[in-house]
């Protein structure tokens, strides 16, 4: 049976940012959106959790006695942060402390926080049932209006969606059908403000509208 670090194609004395990087390219291989399998799905998984906790195995089968359905089987941590935040203060999609420097801006919870994200409820659903105005139209893929990036963790991206393929490899997902896939994820939403997800966008629908007033 291949190790852990095999099934994530890393080297043993790999970093955890390496780590980190290699989980997310695998997992997004292996997920059955994307033309894996529930079963190499949760393999891939099972490795680095196995990795992370210092183990050697992947237990039976690649903990085959996990929730059939790709994602966590418990509440998933959310800290999020609003674009438009990230914009006013000049700050960088790419800087790694984009987060800390969030929580140290003692912004309003609108703007930045954290919630939990119950096991198969979509991001957005989370949001809205923490009674957070997040952005959104057709709730089915169908335009970028709630569209999230993902700074760490991972969103399920469902077959029919209309994000070309630079978007989602640039972690571009869509709230309305994205469900977490990892037990803690960082978000960035209302990116839909980015020019690249211009021409993606739908009318204002509440959002829009609730902000204008």
């Amino acid at each position: 049976m291949a190790s852990p670090h095999e099934v994530l194609a890393v080297d043993p004395d790999a970093d955890a940012e390496t780590l980190r990087r290699a989980y997310r390219r695998r997992a997004k291989e292996a997920h059955p959106d994307q033309g894996g399998s529930v079963e190499e799905f949760q393999r891939v998984r099972a490795a680095y959790e196995a990795v992370r906790a210092g183990t050697d195995g992947l237990g039976d089968e690649g903990r085959a006695d996990d929730a059939a359905a790709p994602g966590p089987a418990v509440t998933t941590d959310v800290r999020y942060l609003d674009y438009a935040v990230v914009d006013d203060h000049g700050w960088s999609l790419e800087d790694d402390a984009l987060f800390e420097r969030a929580a140290a801006a003692d912004l309003p919870p609108t703007d930045y926080g954290r919630f939990a994200v119950e096991p198969r409820e979509t991001l957005l659903e989370a949001a809205e049932r923490r009674g957070y105005a997040w952005p959104f139209a057709c709730r089915g893929g169908a335009c970028a209006n709630c569209a999230v990036m993902i700074r760490a963790g991972e969103l399920s991206t469902p077959v029919d969606h209309i994000l070309p393929p630079s978007m989602v490899d640039r972690g571009i997902r869509l709230s309305c059908v994205g469900r977490p896939l990892t037990d803690e994820l960082e978000v960035v939403y209302n990116v839909k403000h980015m020019p690249d997800l211009e021409e993606l966008r739908l009318p204002p629908r509440p959002f829009e509208r609730a902000q204008d007033d």
